[in-house]
């Protein structure tokens, strides 16, 4: 049985696209390589054997820190190695972020391949710096290539968990004929995208449209407005049967979210994090805008004003929703996991 470590850790953008591939190698032993206390622990269980480690970013202007981070890192490296050996590890698989440093190097020092898929339009700084190690660099969006120009790399996409590609019932109480939006604010939450959207919704219920309202966990005001049409939630695991219910989104731009919003079909309102690195959501979004599959808004221009008008013309013009749904659906990879997982298969 070929042996592969996943390492991805933090986020939603980098933890779902990594399940979505785990899903398609089901005759793999897998061990995940990630960091205490983050979202990767509570959404692979008990499934796959799970490997801690330190690691950070080196965002910070004091040289003691930065010495610290390098030194951290160069740790990590040599821990990484030791598990790779131990576990007799055929190939190293990872989405990016801080984890996929110490991954990568001791893919490279132990001499087995190291796949890493890349899901922003823009690439990160471990994939700049960092894909030269790399037996191939997977891309989210086609465009990416042009920014790694001495890397071999292939278009696949962003795979998404199984789920999606399936009708998933919704179990929150909302009736079958009203419309539905859906505001998303990425796995971390997005507490502006929350107190712009609470300004909105009581216009959006008087036309009698529900509204699910994910804030995440570090909104203070998430309990503050209360209707029997607006369900607050601070995550929800069943965002298949949530998108495919949904006749509006109000996002964030991340590319996991994006992917889910084509393999859904659902049409977008998206609202770019603004200090993502490289600025990398508001090109995501501008692939979406550029299809037709989507609205995009820079935080700092946005209004209640422009949002609350904006969603209420779209909920009033179903043939406009219809043109947006289509071509969001010609955005999608229906096969990029299985893209990903032969990647990795063909890489022993």
């Amino acid at each position: 049985m070929a042996r592969l470590l996943i390492a991805a850790s933090g986020t939603g953008g980098h933890v779902f696209p990594a399940l979505g591939v785990a899903e398609k190698l089901p005759d793999y032993e897998i061990q995940w390589l990630g960091t205490p206390d983050r979202l990767e622990q509570t959404l692979i269980g008990d499934r796959y054997s799970f490997h801690p480690i330190s690691v950070e970013g080196f965002q910070t202007r004091s040289p003691i820190k930065r010495l610290q981070i390098l030194l951290g890192l160069v740790s990590s490296v040599f821990e990484v190695k030791k598990l790779i050996e131990q576990e007799k590890i055929d190939v190293v698989f990872t989405t990016g972020g801080y984890i996929a440093s110490p991954a990568i190097l001791a893919a490279k020092l132990s001499g087995i391949p190291a796949i890493l898929h890349e899901s922003n339009y823009i690439p990160g700084k471990v994939t700049k710096l960092l894909s030269r190690f790399c037996t191939t660099v997977a891309l989210g969006f086609e465009g990416t290539k042009k920014y790694l120009p001495n890397t071999s790399t292939i278009w696949v996409s962003t795979p998404v968990r199984s789920q999606f590609y399936t009708p998933q019932p919704l179990d929150l109480n909302i009736p079958v004929n009203v419309p539905l939006i859906t505001v998303i604010g990425g796995s971390q939450g997005a507490v502006s995208v929350n107190q712009l959207v609470r300004q909105c919704i009581p216009s959006w219920l008087e036309i009698g449209a529900y509204v699910v309202h994910l804030t995440g966990k570090n909104d203070p005001d998430a309990d503050s407005f209360k209707h029997p049409q607006y369900i607050s939630l601070p995550f929800f695991d069943n965002m298949a049967g949530l998108l495919q219910r949904a006749n509006l989104a109000v996002s964030r731009a991340g590319s996991g979210t994006l992917t889910e919003l084509a393999i859904t079909k659902t049409p977008a309102i998206l609202i770019p994090y603004p200090f993502a690195a490289e600025d990398h959501q508001s090109f995501n979004a501008e692939v979406f805008v550029k299809a037709g599959a989507a609205y995009c808004y820079q935080q700092k221009e946005l209004t209640d004003k422009k949002l609350n008008n904006l969603v209420l013309d779209l909920l009033k013009n179903s043939n406009k929703l219809k043109e947006m749904s289509q071509k969001s659906s010609e955005l999608a990879v229906m096969d990029s996991a299985e893209k990903l997982a032969n990647l990795i298969k063909d890489s022993i």
